[in-house]
């Protein structure tokens, strides 16, 4: 078990819009922070068939400049951190296909499983963090994280309790379990958000955490980090240590990166 935090591969930049600091500024300020290893995750370019791209994702005519500046950055700083780059990228049916093709062309090496819209995002898509969700969305979200774990090509799963269900709450129970047996047969972490600690969101959702201990789940924690003054903080850590205590959780530490060619052999 790590005995401090030497790691995260949840990274954001100023490229996705909502995030504040260029690349080099995370690199230096996790080395002053210890972390020994680091990925860039930021979220995937994609362009929907009509043309629409979304305001939350890297530009995709920025995509391949993305992954070019991490790889000079590695070089950079390779005596001191490792740097990985990849995309977070979310698990739609239709389109799964096509968003990972683009992240192999853009020079990706790893992806995490962020699911930020149910029906697909486009058109008529909802957020994930919004609030009274159906059954059917429930069920729904449970069959997109889980079909993303079963498809090999996932390094972990971010924020997998990020949705606000407010319905019955065995039945809550019940589907989350799906996604923490797949995370234990598949062998796939999921990730304890330390953005959700330090803004009071809705996550990490106890209540998951409880169901991931009960299953064995693997278990690994990342930042979310979308500003550099926020990029570590030891409270959280503290904090992600206590459910892993208080749950008797399966923590791993640091992640083994699946590199996207190597989950799609698998695949």
């Amino acid at each position: 078990m790590e005995k401090g935090m030497t790691y995260n591969y949840h990274t954001h930049t100023y490229r996705c819009r909502h995030a504040a600091g260029a690349e080099e500024d995370y690199v230096v300020k996790s080395i002053e922070c210890g972390i020994k290893y680091m990925g860039f995750s930021e979220h995937i370019p994609f362009v929907f068939p009509d043309g629409y791209e979304s305001p939350f994702r890297v530009p995709s005519c920025e995509g391949r400049d993305y992954v070019s500046t991490i790889a000079a950055l590695r070089e950079k700083y390779k005596q001191e951190i490792d740097i990985k780059v990849g995309f977070e990228m979310e698990y739609y049916p239709s389109y799964f296909n096509q968003m990972l093709q683009k992240a192999v062309e853009y020079g990706g090496e790893y992806l995490i499983l962020g699911q930020h819209f149910l029906h697909e995002e486009y058109p008529g898509g909802i957020k994930t963090n919004k609030e009274n969700y159906s059954t059917d969305d429930l069920k729904e979200y449970v069959s997109c994280i889980v079909s993303g774990i079963q498809s090999g090509v996932y390094t972990y799963i971010a924020h997998p309790d990020v949705l606000k269900f407010k319905g019955d709450i065995e039945l809550y129970r019940n589907e989350m379990r799906k996604i923490c047996v797949a995370s234990r047969i598949c062998n796939v972490p999921l990730e304890i958000n330390f953005l959700g600690i330090n803004t009071n969101r809705n996550y990490p959702n106890e209540i998951f955490w409880e169901i991931a201990g009960e299953e064995n789940a693997p278990v690994t924690f990342g930042f979310d980090a979308h500003n550099t003054d926020s990029h570590f903080a030891e409270s959280a850590f503290m904090k992600a240590m206590n459910i892993v205590e208080k749950y008797k959780l399966n923590y791993i530490g640091r992640p083994d990166i699946i590199l996207i060619q190597d989950g799609l052999k698998q695949s």
